[in-house]
């Protein structure tokens, strides 16, 4: 892998990693386009998933006491039952349905009935949440904007939200791993160098997010996380229309 890719990926796991340290959120959205752009479709999901695991996993570990354990042992129930079922068809999708998936997602958000009223915290919704967000990354490869309708009515404490999301995407980005890295791609198909830069710089850049989100206002904190996934998406979804 030419040095500047190199370092173009490991930029982008730092500063991604920070943006989701702050909105619990958005990051990985963004550097799942960065992948997509510049990668192989098995690539970048395996090296999106490895880079996600070490910055989720920091960041939910950060902010361990304030996870929601009811929510999270849930989430974790949906999540294997979606995994069995790729398991056993083994789907890749194509870069331009990723990019299409990717940037429709905070749209179809916005888009569910009020009716619904999706929220996590309430019996079988964390379930249903974790079936759904882990299918959706196992397709398009992320699934935070839908993630974040099941947390936009919730009565957590921007850090309980940032916690439980980061402790529920850790264990769909292990699914990744485990779907791209040993059932559809390989191992083999991700630079282990690369892959270790990218774990070490999504460390630090959740490590220097946490004086921010602790300094940051509710209002704030909602108000960013919102107009940056819409923006992350449409941009995603037009590039995804031009291929």
């Amino acid at each position: 892998m030419p040095i500047l890719l190199t370092v173009i990926l490991a930029a982008s796991a730092l500063g991604t990693a920070f943006i989701s340290g702050i909105l619990g959120m958005a990051g990985g959205m963004i550097l799942m386009g960065i992948l997509l752009a510049l990668l192989p479709v098995p690539a970048a999901m395996l090296l999106h998933g490895t880079t996600q695991l070490a910055s989720n996993g920091w960041r939910a570990w950060l902010w361990r006491g304030a996870i929601d354990r009811r929510v999270f042992r849930q989430y974790s129930l949906g999540s294997m039952v979606a995994f069995a079922l790729f398991a056993s068809v083994a789907v890749l999708v194509s870069k331009r349905a990723a990019f299409v998936a990717l940037g429709a997602m905070p749209f179809v958000a916005v888009a569910l009935p009020g009716r619904w009223r999706l929220d996590v915290a309430r019996r079988g919704h964390s379930f249903a949440c974790g079936a759904l967000c882990s299918a959706l990354a196992l397709a398009a490869g992320v699934s935070g904007p839908i993630l974040d309708v099941f947390f936009a009515r919730t009565d957590m404490a921007r850090q309980a939200v940032v916690a439980t999301k980061a402790a529920t995407q850790s264990v769909s980005h292990l699914l990744k791993i485990l779907y791209f890295g040993g059932l559809v791609a390989g191992l083999g198909a991700v630079n282990p160098w690369t892959a270790v830069a990218m774990i070490v710089l999504a460390l630090a850049g959740t490590q220097l997010s946490r004086p921010v989100l602790e300094r940051m206002g509710e209002e704030t904190f909602r108000s960013w996380t919102r107009w940056t996934v819409m923006a992350t998406g449409t941009f995603y979804l037009a590039s995804g229309c031009l291929m």
